[in-house]
């Protein structure tokens, strides 16, 4: 490895392209985070390390004492005001996931560091149950994994986000989940009787329904079609339950009508999408994957994104950053709705209860009744 010393600048159009993408994972480099000063690059001595690399980068997984879990926001453009997330960095690798420049402040690369390093927090549903229980809290819809994936590979073991929802169980208090991941099924006999009260609601992201592009966009997530068999089981088990077509990538996955009518097939009942967001290194990371898997298009696609934030690869601006703005923007909304319309999406929205809540009891202490 050598080191060079330069300013790291996440808006440079330069882009260095790895030779190959590394198996089941969204980005081959450790890409340096915009806190940086010096950035390392791969240098090929002439040996051989097909062998090493073979089996690529292992996931690790580091606790975190974390100091509060109820995350609170004030952006007029979420549809939720409180949310949990267990887990920081995410196993799935989406390309274009906008968490990962959060892996920044852990002086750690929003690139493979974000789908290989792990930061798990130890203490959640100790801080849950002791924020839940002060005196001035006031229960309302809770959205979990909006940040991170929270049923990523990882939880099979840790079961952060079971422990979320046993508590979420025990007080009747109202939620809702997104997620790319069959691992919620695991959870049916908590979310099953919950739903029966107005409790809880999942929401299923299929970004398309071309299972070779969603293993190159998000290589360790469920493939589409079993995203959909996840959608049918809450359906069928009368889980109230909605698809995520975030995000609309121009040029790329332009299925959303057949993604829509997939999903009404298989009970999903609400629907929403976002277009692709690239704040800080998302951006430059995007650019090297469409030059590694769509170098023919790469450029194309990078325009109409561009058309979309003001000729900027992004725009936080609240009033666009979710839908975009210009020409494209109109089309793609213009395509979700005449779509949702038709077959009948958002006709009604979940009303989640509140009415129900019981504080926790505090943790170690049991219950007469």
């Amino acid at each position: 490895m050598d080191s060079i010393d330069r300013s790291t600048d996440t808006t440079a159009t330069e882009v260095r392209v790895p030779l190959a993408a590394l198996k089941g994972r969204g980005t081959s480099t450790w890409f340096p985070h915009r806190f940086e000063k010096d950035a390392r690059e791969v240098f090929d001595d002439g040996w051989d390390h097909a062998e090493d690399d073979a089996a690529g980068p292992r996931t690790e997984v580091t606790w975190e004492t974390a100091k509060s879990i109820i995350a609170s926001n004030d952006s007029p453009d979420i549809y939720f005001d409180k949310s949990i997330n267990p887990y920081r960095g995410c196993e799935h690798g989406c390309i274009y996931c906008y968490a990962r420049p959060t892996h920044s402040y852990l002086n750690l690369s929003p690139g493979l560091d974000f789908e290989t390093k792990i930061i798990a927090k130890r203490n959640t549903v100790d801080l849950l149950r002791a924020e839940m229980a002060r005196r001035s809290y006031r229960p309302e819809m809770i959205a979990i994994g909006t940040a991170t994936d929270c049923y990523q590979p990882v939880e099979r073991e840790l079961r952060l986000t079971r422990g979320v929802i046993e508590v979420m169980h025990e007080t009747n208090h109202p939620f809702g989940l997104v997620t790319k991941s069959s691992g919620v099924e695991r959870d049916l006999d908590l979310i099953v009787p919950m739903a029966r009260k107005g409790l809880a609601a999942v929401y299923v992201t299929i970004t398309t329904l071309d299972a070779d592009l969603a293993r190159k966009l998000e290589p360790r997530a469920a493939a589409p079609h079993r995203r959909l068999r996840v959608l049918r089981t809450l359906a069928e088990a009368g889980v109230p339950c909605g698809v995520s077509l975030a995000p609309q990538i121009p040029f790329l996955n332009d299925d959303m009508e057949q993604v829509l009518e997939a999903a009404w097939d298989a009970g999903a009942r609400e629907a929403f999408y976002h277009v692709i967001r690239l704040p800080w290194e998302v951006a430059p990371l995007f650019r090297q994957w469409l030059e590694v898997h769509y170098p023919q298009r790469a450029q194309r696609v990078m325009h109409r994104i561009q058309e979309m934030r003001g000729g900027k690869d992004y725009d936080s601006d609240f009033a666009t950053r979710m839908k975009g703005s210009g020409t494209w923007a109109q089309l793609i909304r213009q395509r979700f709705d005449k779509t949702a319309r038709r077959l009948g999406f958002n006709a009604k929205k979940i009303d989640f209860r509140t009415d129900l809540f019981r504080p926790p009891a505090p943790a170690g202490q049991g219950t007469l009744f």
